[in-house]
């Protein structure tokens, strides 16, 4: 049985992940945690990026004596899991993606960035603050919001993965978006499976942007579709 990491996204936490972890397990063995500050882990002396949660994944595995792994990333998580398999070819065996937010300049950022002032969360969306707060503790959620703020205002000024990138992936890769993501759009997702030399892209019906709002067992029924589907693909290739 392969493994799978599960990766949350930005703001998120490993325990969001638990229903989807039990829909696959017994398929694969299944593995997910926290990024570095995210649902109460210790916050790293380096600043969020791409770069420090995809070396977090990396870290996990060795942890874990996982060589190489299959990975579903999560908005964020996604893009850290595909920095990943640009810079360490070989660790991840199938990359399957959802809701991620490939393309970045500095007005996307400012406008995402609007949604992270902790002062309106707290008088406008007073449940989503107290979530954030017992998500994230013993942290201090406003923390996380202003290190997000920060990632997301370098990806404005220069994608973590250039378009040019893509193409040496090699991997089998799924890019799932919902048909209701009001953050990511279909264009900026099909474009990047373009490039991708082993991709597929697909629209998950009646689904928006919040993985809570996730039809988890149509997800995980499509993961399995796409990984048994690469493994007949392998299997009737000519050796």
């Amino acid at each position: 049985m392969q493994h799978m990491l599960l990766l949350h996204g930005a703001l998120g936490s490993a325990e969001q992940l638990q229903p989807l972890a039990d829909a696959l397990g017994g398929y694969v063995t299944v593995h997910k945690f926290n990024f570095s500050g995210h649902g109460g882990r210790p916050f790293s002396a380096d600043p969020f990026s791409i770069a420090l949660f995809s070396n977090e994944i990396k870290g996990y595995m060795q942890q874990h004596a996982i060589d190489r792994a299959a990975v579903f990333g999560y908005s964020m998580g996604g893009y850290a899991a595909m920095y990943l398999a640009k810079h360490f070819p070989g660790k991840i065996s199938t990359l399957i993606t959802l809701a991620t937010k490939w393309h970045w300049d500095e007005a996307i950022a400012a406008r995402e960035i609007k949604m992270l002032d902790a002062n309106i969360i707290r008088e406008k969306l007073p449940a989503f603050a107290t979530q954030l707060q017992q998500r994230h503790a013993p942290n201090d959620w406003t923390i996380v919001l202003e290190k997000t703020a920060a990632l997301l205002l370098d990806l404005g000024k220069q994608n973590a993965l250039q378009s040019e990138d893509y193409a040496s992936i090699n991997i089998p890769c799924l890019l799932l978006l919902g048909d209701r993501d009001k953050m990511v759009t279909a264009d900026e997702t099909i474009a990047i499976s373009q490039k991708l030399p082993a991709a597929q892209f697909s629209l998950l019906p009646n689904t928006p942007h919040p993985f809570e709002q996730v039809d988890i067992s149509l997800l995980a029924q499509t993961i399995k579709d796409f990984i048994d589907s690469r493994y007949l693909q392998t299997e009737e290739e000519p050796h």
